[in-house]
């Protein structure tokens, strides 16, 4: 297992990355149609170069330190497809198996009908992965999508938490701990 002292570097870096190439100040209208003052656009960071071996790494030793085993990593696409990518990397990198895979908003009315796509999630230990909360919608979606394909959630983590009642609504209506890299305390945006 990837330990939190391992990780230090890594955690560290990142931070200065996202800060120099993902917060955007400004006047924007979030997902969840919410206003803000800024905007933490993590894309650029989950498919930056060096970013995204990063997020893998912070993101796996944060669930390892939460003392949560997985066996898949995905979440709601488009957000948390390079997430699951870089954790299934990383697992890797660490002689581990962790699948990732991806959850449509709907399940799909042609081909298989599938929603989740990826290798299978049933009777499985599942993280949904996010890259960033407001509201949490886009994990709940994520969840409730797993646990239709048999999925068993065992966690909701994201690399950036707004600090908005993401962790308190996901964690009341999913019954799974709620995980977060950074807060936006800790990217200067209180």
């Amino acid at each position: 297992m990837t330990s939190a002292v391992d990780a230090a570097p890594a955690r560290a870096r990142l931070l200065e990355l996202i800060k120099e190439l993902a917060v955007v100040r400004g006047k924007v209208i979030l997902s969840s149609g919410a206003e803000a003052d800024y905007y933490i656009d993590l894309r650029r960071i989950t498919l930056h170069h060096e970013a995204s071996k990063l997020v893998g790494q912070v993101m796996l030793s944060m669930i390892d330190d939460a003392g949560i085993a997985v066996e898949c990593a995905g979440g709601l696409t488009m957000g948390a497809d390079p997430v699951g990518t870089a954790v299934m990397h990383a697992a890797s990198d660490a002689g581990r198996a962790v699948d990732a895979f991806v959850v449509r908003k709907a399940q799909k009315s042609y081909g298989m009908g599938r929603q989740v796509e990826g290798p299978s999630v049933e009777g499985r230990n599942v993280v949904v992965l996010e890259d960033t909360s407001t509201t949490g919608g886009s994990a709940l979606t994520a969840v409730e999508g797993v646990r239709k394909a048999g999925g068993n959630v065992v966690a909701v983590a994201v690399i950036v938490d707004r600090n908005t009642g993401a962790k308190e609504k996901i964690e009341a209506e999913t019954g799974v701990p709620y995980l977060f890299a950074f807060g936006k305390d800790e990217l200067g945006l209180n």
